[in-house]
């Protein structure tokens, strides 16, 4: 979901691309970004819906969270937000209520084996708080009472291009060595951010969640190949079906 169609902005000077840094390290828009939700079909409604499933008729398949109960889902929201809502659009809020009744209807139709939810926000411990469902880990860039900030601008755009906690899981993210990644343990990504550098208390909710994130790969989460199940359809026509 990409609110902003930065990329093909007329005021970007590097048409087609969205970099890290002012350095413009990282073309965080390269060849394999999907952008599925563009601008105003990024709103709260559509975010509930793509989780929970419930979608209007007609909606494609590329729209839709094809998960079950063997699934692991990484959900990563960035943008404005307070004490127990984070804005979409400026237009509106999607509420940590919402979220947390989200979740619930994904665990009764099991379409999730464990989420990774995480949000950088001013408060964003706030929108974890709700949550019931399990095998729910629940990641804020900031705790109640505390604003979250921006790492640094460009002056060539003149605008602030990243905030701190993405700046930072990004960077960590980025050094990891493709072939040893799987060695990397899910709780490390807990202290890439500390105070002294995010400048705001990262809030880390665990109690939902069964595994020891010291033992869980952070392929379970980040950076994992897709796998995929390969159906005859002249042994079972019914799979055809159920792809559509």
């Amino acid at each position: 979901m990409l609110a902003d169609d930065m990329a093909c902005d007329a005021r970007n000077p590097w048409p087609g691309t969205i970099f890290n840094n002012a350095h413009h390290h990282i073309n965080v828009y390269g060849n394999d970004a999907e952008v599925d939700y563009r601008g105003d079909e990024v709103s709260a409604e559509n975010f509930v819906r793509l989780l929970t499933g419930r979608h209007h008729e007609g909606t494609p398949r590329s729209k839709k969270l094809l998960t079950d109960e063997r699934s692991n889902i990484l959900i990563y929201l960035t943008g404005h937000g307070g004490n127990g809502f984070l804005k979409f659009q400026d237009k509106a809020e999607l509420s940590a209520t919402e979220v947390a009744d989200a979740f619930e209807q994904m665990h009764q139709k099991k379409r999730y084996n464990e989420i990774l939810f995480i949000v950088d926000t001013c408060q964003a411990e706030s929108m974890s708080n709700e949550i019931r469902s399990p095998n729910i880990i629940g990641i804020g860039s900031s705790k109640i009472g505390q604003d979250s900030f921006s790492h640094h601008g460009d002056s060539s755009i003149g605008v602030y291009v990243i905030d701190r906690f993405t700046y930072y899981v990004l960077n960590f993210l980025e050094k990891l060595d493709p072939k040893l990644a799987h060695k990397t343990k899910l709780n490390e990504i807990f202290r890439v951010c500390p105070e002294s550098v995010c400048m705001s208390t990262v809030k880390v909710r665990l109690d939902l969640y069964k595994r020891n994130p010291a033992k869980v790969p952070i392929t379970e989460f980040f950076g994992n190949r897709p796998t995929f199940s390969l159906v005859d359809i002249a042994d079972e026509p019914s799979a055809w079906l159920n792809m559509l």
